[in-house]
């Protein structure tokens, strides 16, 4: 199955492809067989952690500036006057050149049945960006609710730890079943109902305007992240890593996995907010040596930053150097 098609099905909520034996290439055979054969002990894996040392934030040190940065250029701009980048995330003007986030641009255009010029130029701009970039790179690399969720989720992982809270989980379908709902609900009511409770476009208008009786709906989002369900509103209700992830499936920068180093420890799951990502690194699903991690990755870095053994890294397709 080509990596376009198995990431539009994860996009929209289906498992990842399992590949068969007959799908698995000569060599990843060679190398599943030669670890089951000699798996690894309890005492190697110890070993390995010590050799490896604490996991790296390299990644995350990264995409916490950038976010940061860039929603601080936001504030900025508008508290000093500046005009660098005018706006709030939904739409922007980056030293006067129009911008649009994808998702509300698709919800407007719903909504209003017709796109202005502005609003075009604003659009394909970001197409452009984000076909270079890749994945739901939006969602870990630039949107202010993310860093809020990640935190929640460091509480919300702890309370589980002490079992004071159950994680719950739903099926991913449901994301796609809100993608419908808030499109059918823009087109039919010419209102763009999801813009009035997108977390995304809240924060960062009360970051820049100040804040409003909107974060009280913010506000309880994140409790029910921290105290019901990981990550809900990012892996099951928001709609716009999908648009995003949709423009992104044909993006040259990828994470790439590889499988030969790779022992299998889980830690790159753990941390993952989208782990069914990286089935392909659960003990004899590789169907090659190396496969790219869907466009359904929100390019985080974490699971980079955790490996032990480098067997995952930032690729730019065509050029095949790790970043």
């Amino acid at each position: 199955m080509s990596y376009i098609t198995e990431s539009l099905k994860q996009l929209f909520g289906a498992a990842p492809t399992r590949p068969s034996k007959e799908q698995m290439s000569v060599e990843v055979k060679e190398i599943h067989l030669y670890k089951k054969e000699n798996p690894f002990t309890k005492a190697d894996f110890q070993q390995l952690q010590e050799e490896h040392g604490p996991a790296s934030t390299k990644w995350r040190n990264r995409r916490w500036a950038t976010l940061i940065f860039i929603n601080l250029l936001f504030v900025v701009s508008y508290y000093f006057d500046v005009q660098i980048l005018e706006g709030a995330l939904t739409a922007s003007r980056f030293v006067g050149f129009h911008m649009a986030d994808l998702n509300s641009a698709l919800q407007v255009t719903l909504a209003f049945k017709h796109m202005v010029l502005n609003l075009v130029i604003g659009t394909v701009t970001v197409f452009i960006i984000w076909i270079l970039l890749g994945g739901r790179t939006f969602c870990s690399w630039v949107c202010p609710y993310h860093l809020l969720s990640e935190w929640a989720e460091s509480l919300h992982l702890y309370l589980v730890k002490k079992n004071w809270v159950k994680n719950r989980t739903f099926d991913r379908r449901v994301r796609t079943v809100f993608y419908v709902l808030f499109a059918l609900m823009a087109l039919i009511s010419g209102y763009t109902v999801f813009e009035t409770i997108s977390v995304t476009g809240i924060v960062s208008r009360a970051l820049i305007y100040g804040p409003g009786i909107a974060l009280i709906w913010v506000g309880l989002v994140l409790l029910f992240e921290v105290f019901y369900s990981r990550r809900a509103w990012c892996r099951y209700v928001c709609p716009i890593g999908i648009t995003y992830g949709v423009v992104g499936a044909i993006s040259p920068l990828r994470v790439k996995y590889n499988v030969k180093d790779c022992h299998h420890e889980g830690d790159c799951r753990s941390v993952c907010l989208v782990p069914h990502v990286l089935d392909m690194t659960i003990k004899g699903r590789a169907s090659d040596v190396n496969v790219d991690v869907s466009a359904d990755c929100t390019r985080c870095g974490m699971c980079v930053d955790v490996c032990p053994t480098n067997s995952l890294n930032f690729e730019m397709k065509g050029i095949g150097k790790h970043l």
